[in-house]
């Protein structure tokens, strides 16, 4: 079997995705997933006029040997793009592997670990009765663990609170990234933020009570000490997780948050490989990885990452906002069924039309989610479809403080 195709495919249903598609000699396709959210293009190019070339005649069942061969045959190693456009040619063979197996993916990944995987859905609210009534929402949809994120008085907007409306009209939890010609600015305030969020966690703990699984996003805004602040003062409310509490391309800056708090710590949204990582999991200053299978080169590098981890008896907290494809999503799913070291998955459904371009088969069902039983990842695109929305320009907001200095969104 040999590699004699690989198109990549961008198109914008909901939002904009990038994907490779990779066929063999006799008519095997595996579909990977390169979106990097505000810089799909970057990582189109990178796949189109860089590895594309590469991949032509190679044997598609050499999944480690590609992965070596792309990583470090370039020399300039890591970094976002790189590591997506790596990720979304290690997703497609795994892909095509498994179909030639006639198996889904986790079954080549060592079976089964668990039934089923546990979810947390996106709950938000201008003010303590809307946040509530998503709450309750999200647990009529059959959420069991929920994130809670809310607009703090002062500040006009906050990443994450649904109600909200960006720029160009959307739902702002659904899709952050703007359709406008240039970044939206927002504002910021700490010290606003640190005073008001322990008596939302409060007020939603009295009402919803101590058993239902919670997690907050900090958005890498706050400073370590900050951070340990935060922290210290949400122990009372037994969050599952506190997410990105401070930037962590600084490790170090972890042990001092982790001196001071027990609440438990998420971290890695935007870190690419296992050497983000290093300090934090050798002296367990964090208890979930937060990466996503896009992001950090595929299922190949995550499962070693995640190996890594479970020595430390640190978890998988893997990114699954909708700016992951549904292709992204799935690998992610079979991974999370394989491994040990399972903590929790995020997850927020596509859109209609996103559902329309990307056929998939994995499945929701009170609280747990499964990648499906179809040979490969289980998902299908549907390029006519994928036609009729083409890529349109979209950034992500960024913030300013009061004074007008550039912050952490």
């Amino acid at each position: 079997m040999r590699i004699v195709a690989a198109d990549v495919i961008v198109s914008s249903p909901d939002r904009n995705f990038v994907t490779l598609k990779i066929t063999t000699d006799d008519g095997v396709t595996g579909l990977g997933d390169g979106t990097l959210n505000g810089r799909e293009l970057s990582v189109a190019s990178y796949l189109r006029d860089h590895v594309v070339p590469l991949l032509i005649g190679r044997d598609p069942h050499r999944i480690e040997d590609t992965w070596q061969f792309l990583y470090r045959s370039a020399y300039w190693r890591r970094g976002p793009v790189t590591m997506a456009a790596i990720a979304a040619v290690d997703v497609a063979l795994w892909d095509i592997k498994a179909k030639a197996a006639g198996m889904p993916l986790y079954q080549l990944l060592g079976g089964a670990s668990r039934t089923g995987i546990m979810a947390y859905g996106h709950a938000s609210g201008r003010d303590i009765p809307e946040l509530f009534d998503s709450i309750r929402h999200h647990l009529e949809l059959g959420f069991r663990s929920i994130r809670v994120q809310t607009s703090v008085p002062g500040i006009n907007a906050v990443y994450g609170v649904a109600a909200q409306t960006s720029a160009d009209g959307k739902r702002y939890d659904y899709e952050p990234a703007q359709r406008t010609p240039l970044p939206a600015e927002e504002d910021w305030d700490t010290r606003s933020y640190m005073r008001h969020l322990p008596g939302v966690f409060e007020a939603v703990r009295n009402e919803f009570g101590a058993e239902l699984p919670l997690l907050h996003d900090g958005h890498h805004r706050m400073t370590p000490i900050q951070a340990a602040r935060l922290g210290k003062d949400l122990e009372p409310y037994d969050l599952f997780w506190l997410e990105d509490c401070t930037p962590a391309e600084n490790q170090e800056a972890l042990r001092l948050v982790r001196h001071h708090t027990t609440t438990p710590l998420a971290i890695g949204e935007v870190f690419n490989t296992v050497w983000d990582y290093q300090t934090l999991i050798r002296e367990q200053l964090i208890d979930y990885v937060r990466s996503a299978v896009t992001h950090t080169g595929g299922i190949t590098a995550m499962r070693k990452l995640l190996d890594f981890a479970a020595q430390y008896q640190i978890k998988s907290g893997i990114h699954g906002p909708t700016d992951i494809s549904p292709v992204g999503m799935a690998a992610a799913l079979h991974l999370d069924l394989a491994i040990h070291n399972f903590g929790i998955q995020e997850y927020m459904q596509h859109g209609a039309l996103t559902d329309e371009v990307f056929r998939q088969s994995f499945t929701f069902a009170d609280g747990y989610l499964h990648p499906g039983e179809q040979p490969g990842l289980g998902v299908e695109l549907d390029e006519e479809a994928a036609e009729r929305f083409p890529y349109v320009p979209a950034y992500l907001p960024f913030n300013r403080l009061k004074d007008g200095t550039v912050h952490d969104w």
